[in-house]
């Protein structure tokens, strides 16, 4: 068996997608749907005056802007620099990894905002979608749960591939976020189920069935260096530091903002000591691992993204930080062993499995609630006990909690399946399997970085693994 390159010289059959034209295409598509769809909305228009008048707002301080926008860049930088460095770990292919992160973010950010705009902001009597800073916040959350899924297939996958999981990733992301936040009213700020658990499953399921059996024939790629494990780092730190901002952008003004920060500031600190004690004892000669610092540290904040939001306390905080640390480690440690799935940067133990047990603690925290300890009219401003919820007790809530975690997981090993089987198709130009995790393969490198490469099969245009023909030698 032998990988062919598959042109349309030798084979007309496989159509060739190309970069260029999805760009442009997709994005005159947006421009058009957005001219029909999308308006600011009451707080972004120039009819803020007249609304601050009808409303008796006396300063433009009341605008949501000023309360969301610090949430909304930290968030943003979270993004577009936190995801991408901490992708950069491989010695050969950090232009991918920050370059096709700015990619998948910015293409999907405008369907998010569309797609979202859809189901929770359409308004019935115009047909519009009006968005503020708050949908910009969403849209950035969206693109996260894609961003994961990136870390799965991370130097496997041409950008075009790339594209159409993030398009796919994009829909089902506004389906299941619908159907836990708004049929099932399960409450999840910082997305532990909705971003972490969907991303992760999603992308671990598209990685296995994309899998690739002679995946070692790039071996010599895999690993990372001195200054790549540096600069992934970099992403690590930025993650960190913003992940209160993270787990409250969308809460509550008031208590729920201020207590979010407060829990997941706590919980991500407690998960470094706990990350770097079990690093240091899996090791024989007792030294740290890069791979454990740069990830499971980041873990606790995973997992406190349900419960952010709910009086788990500061000691509770600690609690799920200290064990994060440990679970994500171990997983590290023992489970990216035996799992036959090639999850590159090890998304399973950063955010699938942390956004499980922050799905567990939610629905464990939101069953033991009390009116004593939250008040009766905190109780109902924290789970939104209104409208057509106003019934419901604690521990009904702790059910459909739960129920959204498994929600999450459906949708993102379902929905992975299918589109992962999409991708297999032989027409996206992904790369062979010897030449994944190689930047030269969809970006010109410079000229000393070519001079001092590793020898490299001369056939590095877009290939397709999946096209094996059985050829008489």
């Amino acid at each position: 068996m032998k990988h062919v390159v598959c042109d349309k010289q030798s084979n007309n059959t496989n159509i060739r997608l190309t970069l260029p034209v999805v760009c442009f295409v997709w994005q005159i598509a947006m421009i058009i749907l957005f001219g029909v769809f999308i308006r600011y909305d009451e707080e972004s228009d120039t009819h803020w005056v007249e609304t601050k008048a009808h409303d008796n707002i006396t300063s433009d301080i009341e605008n949501d802007f000023y309360f969301r926008y610090p949430s909304f860049q930290d968030v943003h930088v979270m993004i577009f620099v936190g995801f991408g460095f901490l992708m950069t770990f491989l010695k050969r292919y950090s232009f991918g990894a920050v370059g096709f992160n700015f990619l998948i973010a910015s293409f999907g950010l405008q369907w998010a905002l569309l797609m979202q705009g859809w189901f929770h902001s359409l308004d019935p009597q115009t047909g519009k979608i009006f968005i503020g800073v708050e949908s910009l916040i969403n849209a950035d959350f969206c693109v996260a749960g894609c961003l994961i899924a990136y870390g799965a297939v991370l130097g496997k996958v041409s950008p075009v591939q790339l594209l159409v999981m993030t398009l796919f990733g994009v829909t089902l992301f506004a389906v299941e976020e619908y159907i836990i936040l708004n049929l099932l009213h399960a409450r999840d700020a910082g997305g532990s189920m909705v971003i972490h658990t969907f991303g992760g499953y999603y992308g671990l399921a598209i990685s296995r069935v994309l899998y690739r059996p002679n995946l070692h024939q790039s071996k010599r790629m895999q690993g990372s260096v001195y200054h790549s494990d540096t600069f992934a780092m970099i992403g690590t730190l930025f993650l960190w530091m913003f992940w209160p901002s993270f787990n409250s952008a969308i809460t509550d003004h008031g208590d729920g903002q201020h207590r979010a920060v407060i829990n997941t500031y706590l919980c991500l600190a407690s998960t470094v000591l706990t990350t770097v004690a079990i690093s240091s004892l899996s090791q024989k000669t007792g030294k740290l691992d890069m791979v454990h610092i740069q990830n499971s540290t980041l873990a606790g904040g995973v997992a406190l993204g349900t419960a952010a939001e709910f009086m788990i306390s500061p000691y509770g905080a600690l609690i799920v930080g200290f064990f994060c640390g440990i679970i994500s480690t171990m997983g590290y440690i023992f489970i990216s062993k035996t799992l036959k799935i090639q999850d590159t940067c090890g998304i399973h133990n950063l955010h699938a499995m942390p956004g499980v047990i922050g799905g567990i603690v939610g629905a464990i925290t939101a069953a033991a609630a009390s009116e004593s300890v939250y008040g009766k009219q905190g109780l109902i401003n924290t789970f939104d006990f209104t409208g057509d919820f106003k019934d419901r007790t604690v521990l009904t809530q702790g059910g459909y909690q739960a129920a959204g975690m498994c929600v999450s997981i459906v949708f993102g090993v379902v929905g992975g399946a299918i589109v992962g089987s999409i991708l297999k198709l032989p027409i996206w130009g992904d790369p062979a399997d010897e030449n994944c995790f190689d930047d030269e393969v969809y970006w010109e490198l410079p000229d000393e970085e070519e001079e001092h490469q590793e020898s490299i099969p001369p056939i590095l245009e877009y290939n397709n693994h999946m096209i094996h023909k059985q050829q008489d030698l």
